[in-house]
């Protein structure tokens, strides 16, 4: 094996990993954005369980919790401000519109 040869090999080899570390990276970098979105589904529906079902609550409270949730949404996705507008809080809204009997 001549030395041109074996530095074309060498070279083969080197990308064949970066490439399997590139693939290793974004394979992590989405299960770490599932378990953001699993944790984020936990804290919504666990907030519209306390707003619909605990008899105490005020709509003060209600509406701090709502905000709560929204804090955490937008501290796991920072840009992400428009899609919470668009998916959570609607259905936020309109849970504590029906507790409180809002208009």
């Amino acid at each position: 094996m001549d030395i041109p040869e074996y530095a074309k090999t060498q070279a083969k080899t080197e990308e064949s990993f970066a490439g399997a570390n590139d693939q290793a990276q974004q394979q992590a970098e989405t299960a770490e954005e599932s378990r953001k979105i699993r944790r984020l589904q936990l804290v919504i529906s666990m907030v519209m369980s306390v707003i619909g079902q605990d008899p105490s609550l005020t709509l003060e409270e209600a509406s701090e919790l709502a905000a709560g949730a929204k804090r955490a949404a937008l501290a796991m996705f920072p840009d992400k401000e428009l899609a919470f507008d668009l998916l959570y809080k609607p259905r936020l809204q309109r849970l504590i519109r029906d507790r409180f009997r809002l208009q």
